[in-house]
């Protein structure tokens, strides 16, 4: 990859050191350098990348820097412009040549080092295919240093049946060149400009219907400059915004955003956004059906009123987020149960992610899983893993107890404010009030409110111990468990600790609280408690 002279470069530009395409920055300075001879380039380096100064050097300030050790000066020769992307896919998918990692790819090692060829992606077929790239239908050029895509005609010629392109860690930074890409390339439909820098000015551009799925992750790309470009990609049907630092999502009226009328899929993991209110402005895409939200600042969820003065202003009957089926909220800083239950207002909702926030973080005071699944009464997926029907109905069933146990106001509307799903379940389960048991109550009546619970002995210096089945009054607590625990297994100078085991939950729930009783936390007949030691 050739180097540039001096006059070659223009403040904006998209170059990397030359030798090594994964260092890429952005052109901030051109001209002389005070103490220095010659021309210098100065350049904002991605991520830090081994700058020196943040743009000033010597008590004189040449650039502004977006960190304190993230710039550096370079001779124009230490750094390359770049290559087309014909060049690059030539580069990449040439079948003569190969280097020695390229030729390792199509080989694997026996145990005596030989090398052996591996038939489906042998070097063969691999020529084979790349004899003719009018076969090629997906390519990867990404961290290759491309900063143009050449001659259109070229690249036409080249690549004629082209669907995806992986264009990550790139230099393209100007929409024009997107433009004209997506013009040549008439057969693409899935395009990644991942970590290309791209600027905000985008020029009128022709309509651009073959992207169906555009992903510019860290690319600094702002929502104002998603709403230019909606007139030219009118069939995205997914639009991937992860790691660009957005906070708002800037419409023009303010309100909410419209048009997007294909689109199905959303992405913004990974930004600053902070309000649910941001999000509402997406309520009224019409096809969204997946909204990706994982590892942002969220702190409230609630679903938006529908009421015509809320509505688009072309369509006051519309339904918010009508269609939405997937929310990822996970690694966000919900600690509420409103947000929780507003969950239950989405109208076609079925897959739902809240892990690792407040709420859902039992070693913080948040609940547990069989308690989040009972709330959320339409959930099929919750937190990457399916809610059977079985799991569903003993979560609901301890749930109920929970709630009778833990719950000492009879303020029917309070309960409701605070458990809004908790009358219903009872009564669907056919849940009965528990009765205090009559001090007259001779043994086979006080036995029939004993609830089943098998006990699983696990820890490593216990020895070998067969589960136990045993039954026990609901009002059985946790610090009286452990003392039963100890006799039962014959455990002697040895703390225990419990876990009770849930379906669809991959790691069994300590149960911390010496003076909770099963009741209260919603243990029943059925249950299944880990006994371990303490550490």
């Amino acid at each position: 990859m050739a180097a540039a002279a001096a006059g070659e470069f223009r403040l904006g530009q998209r170059v990397h050191a030359v030798g090594d395409p994964r260092r890429i920055g952005t052109v901030r300075y051109l001209g002389p350098v005070e103490g220095h001879s010659g021309d210098w380039v100065g350049v904002d380096w991605d991520d830090g990348a081994g700058g020196r100064h943040d743009g000033s050097v010597a008590g004189r300030r040449y650039f502004v820097a977006a960190g304190e050790r993230s710039a550096s000066f370079a001779r124009p020769t230490a750094l390359s412009k770049g290559i087309s992307l014909p060049d690059a896919l030539r580069l990449r998918y040439r079948v003569e040549d190969f280097t020695k990692e390229e030729q390792d790819e199509m080989y694997v090692f026996s145990t005596s080092q030989k090398r052996v060829s591996v038939e489906f992606v042998g070097q063969n077929k691999v020529q084979e295919k790349l004899k003719n790239f009018n076969d090629l239908t997906s390519a990867s050029v990404s961290y290759m240093g491309v900063s143009s895509i050449g001659p259109p005609d070229e690249l036409k010629s080249l690549v004629p049946n082209l669907r995806l392109l992986d264009l990550t860690g790139n230099l393209f930074s100007q929409w024009q060149d997107i433009s004209a890409l997506c013009q040549a390339l008439a057969s693409v439909e899935v395009l990644n400009l991942t970590n290309n820098t791209m600027e905000s000015d985008v020029t009128e551009s022709p309509m651009l219907e073959n992207i169906r799925i555009l992903v510019l992750n860290n690319c600094g790309v702002t929502w104002e400059l998603v709403e230019k470009f909606e007139v030219s990609f009118t069939c995205l049907n997914e639009l991937h915004l992860m790691s660009n630092k957005l906070k708002m999502i800037m419409t023009p009226d303010g309100k909410f955003v419209q048009g997007f009328n294909a689109l199905r899929l959303v992405n913004l993991e990974d930004n600053n956004i902070d309000s649910w209110d941001e999000i509402v402005k997406l309520s009224y895409l019409k096809s969204l059906e997946q909204l990706h939200l994982n590892k942002n600042r969220i702190k409230h969820v609630k679903y938006p009123s529908n009421h015509p003065s809320h509505g688009p202003l072309d369509d006051a009957s519309a339904v918010p987020f009508e269609n939405l089926q997937v929310l990822l909220l996970g690694s966000n800083e919900i600690d509420d149960f409103s947000s929780v239950d507003s969950l239950n207002l989405f109208p076609s909702l079925r897959d739902v992610r809240l892990s690792d926030n407040p709420i859902a973080d039992p070693a913080k005071g948040g609940a547990p899983r069989f308690v989040l699944v009972a709330r959320l009464g339409k959930v099929k997926i919750l937190n990457g893993s399916e809610v059977s029907p079985r799991e569903r109905r003993e979560s609901e069933i301890r749930y109920v107890r929970l709630v009778m146990g833990k719950t000492q106001s009879n303020d029917q509307e309070e309960i409701k404010r605070l458990h809004p799903r908790f009358a219903e379940l009872k009564a669907f389960h056919g849940i009965e009030d528990e009765k205090p048991t009559s001090s007259t109550s001779g043994p086979q009546k006080m036995s029939s409110g004993l609830i089943n619970i098998t006990l699983k002995c696990v820890g490593p210096s216990m020895g070998e111990k067969q589960p136990l089945t045993k039954k026990l009054p609901p009002t059985t607590t946790v610090g009286k468990l452990k003392s039963l625990c100890e006799s039962f297994f014959k455990l002697k100078d040895i703390r225990v600790k419990l876990f009770v085991e849930e379906e669809g939950c991959p790691l069994p729930q300590l149960l911390e609280e010496d003076t909770a009783s099963l009741m209260e936390l919603g243990i029943g007949s059925g249950a299944s408690i880990v006994v371990d030691e303490e550490s």
